[in-house]
């Protein structure tokens, strides 16, 4: 059986932008939480509930960042390279259920609406605003290239429209004492986060469970690489990220003629050109044969 890999350049992810974001998000947690408390601003506590999942999702997206450079062993011959999906799998999924809290929360305070110190509300949601805008810039170049990155930017990034929200919310309050105005904003936060969060899960769960990924065609794959002399039949077919830089394709490769290891290794290279070029795929491992008895589908299930 014949492996290979090919890498394109990788953008490195820079670790201590998250740690300098760990930093200021606990600082901003701590204020809204004692800011929500002495002013009454359901809004407030919600924004500093995401902010509290944001600190533990950076810490995790940290770790996880640490864990992915670690290198393969005889026990994880894959290394730990999956870290950072596994990281961006549960900050989606905290981002889902931090939302379904606050909607909890901002139904109860609409039946019960109080009065809120606006002033209070106002100077911390402007504190949140400027924290978590400089920690989303910091993260920005990162989130293009890097899923967990990527997971940690939004929520980041959620924190930061959640605190506008906020604002917006503390104005209305203080100019025409529209105090339900606080739960509609924590409504609005709580949609917002579902609609991102379940869509990173969605991409996460699809690497995970190793699905074929959205732009690959296998039928396409297999067109282009029998038009390869000496191709007889590819099958067996699994192609699935082991990350987000590692797309890895495994089949079988039944062969027209009967041929020698090393003409069999000038096939294989240009079957990895056709793959790498065509398809972006840099991890090939393809087993050879010659009228062989066994399953020839294109998908076969283990």
């Amino acid at each position: 059986m014949s492996h290979s890999h090919s890498h394109n350049h990788k953008h490195q992810v820079e670790g201590k932008n998250l740690l300098f974001s760990i930093v200021l998000n606990v600082i901003i947690t701590l204020a809204q939480i004692i800011g929500g408390i002495v002013s009454g601003s359901l809004a407030l506590i919600s924004d500093a509930l995401h902010n509290f999942s944001d600190v533990l999702s950076l810490i995790f997206s940290l770790v996880a960042h640490k864990l992915s450079k670690r290198k393969a062993s005889f026990n994880q011959t894959f290394g730990f390279k999956r870290a950072e999906i596994l990281a961006a799998f549960v900050n989606a999924a905290t981002l889902v259920i931090v939302a379904f809290i606050l909607i909890y929360g901002a139904i109860e305070r609409l039946i019960a609406p109080i009065e809120i110190e606006s002033n209070l509300v106002i100077w911390l949601a402007l504190l949140g605003i400027i924290v978590n805008g400089f920690s989303v810039l910091l993260l920005k170049k990162d989130a293009n290239h890097n899923m967990n990155m990527k997971s940690a930017y939004l929520h980041l990034l959620t924190d930061m429209l959640a605190s506008v929200a906020v604002l917006i919310g503390g104005l209305l309050m203080l100019f025409y004492k529209i105090y339900w105005i606080d739960s509609i904003m924590t409504l609005g936060i709580a949609i917002y986060l579902i609609v991102v969060g379940f869509d990173l899960l969605k991409k996460a769960t699809k690497i995970l469970m190793l699905f074929t990924p959205d732009h690959i065609y296998i039928k396409e794959i297999v067109r282009e690489v029998h038009k390869i002399k000496g191709v007889n039949k590819l099958h067996h077919i699994h192609v699935w990220h082991l990350n987000e830089e590692e797309l890895h394709l495994e089949a079988h490769l039944d062969c027209t003629e009967d041929i020698l290891i090393s003409d069999f290794n000038e096939l294989l290279h240009q079957i990895e050109k056709v793959l790498l070029e065509k398809f972006e795929i840099n991890h090939i491992n393809i087993q050879p044969e010659f009228k062989k008895e066994d399953p020839k589908d294109y998908i076969v299930q283990d």
